[in-house]
């Protein structure tokens, strides 16, 4: 059996000015690295197997402050990576509505009908999210395993927790910056234990 710390990266500059990152990166705010230092804290007394990690350098930079000077091996997966978004890296929101309005209304609101322009859909990051789950379950037997991912994949992890169709993706939680969502992880069943969580986080 495996439990798997999930949490998103921390708070980056392009978060806060609503422009999209996708592949793209942008450096983490001060809210974000204290977040994640803060979140190394809270996870202090967990003995974590491995840490395993989105390329992304946002995802990265989390990943070594929520470690700190612990010696637990750090890894990466591009299909741990957040979805393409193809032309619409490196916009804004605004922008966006405005160049893209129906595929931007399909990805907020028919998420299972969104089409991207020259990126992923959400099916791909969901099937590429399972091949991955396999694969780690495969590899670890039991124990604890941090896991330093990406809004749309941590919503997929949902979807497939509850066994729950693309059109709920947008439901409760949100997932903010550094929350901790708890997953047990056997046989192929999937249990969440806890909820994007940020008891850890700073309010500004």
């Amino acid at each position: 059996m495996l439990h798997l710390y999930v949490i998103r990266h921390g708070e980056t500059e392009w978060n806060k000015e609503k422009r999209s990152q996708g592949r793209l990166d942008s450096s983490l705010t001060h809210k974000g690295k204290a977040d994640a230092r803060s979140l190394g804290a809270r996870l202090q007394e967990i003995e974590f197997r491995q840490i395993i990690a989105s390329p992304s350098g946002r995802t990265l930079e989390t990943a070594r402050l929520v470690k700190g000077d612990r010696m637990i091996p750090l890894l990466t997966d591009e299909r741990l990576m957040e979805i393409h978004l193809g032309a619409w890296q490196g916009k804004t929101e605004n922008e966006i509505k405005s160049l893209y309005p129906e595929e931007f209304e399909a990805y907020w609101n028919e998420p299972e009908d969104y089409e991207s322009v020259g990126g992923e859909s959400f099916l791909q990051v969901q099937q590429r999210l399972v091949e991955f789950l396999e694969d780690l379950e495969k590899n670890v037997r039991d124990g604890n395993v941090l896991i330093v991912t990406h809004g749309v994949v941590i919503k997929n992890l949902y979807l497939l927790c509850r066994n729950s169709s693309l059109k709920h993706l947008w439901e409760p939680p949100f997932i903010f910056g550094t929350s901790l969502t708890i997953v047990k992880l056997d046989a192929g069943k999937k249990e969440l234990q806890l909820e994007a969580c940020i008891s850890h986080c700073s309010s500004s």
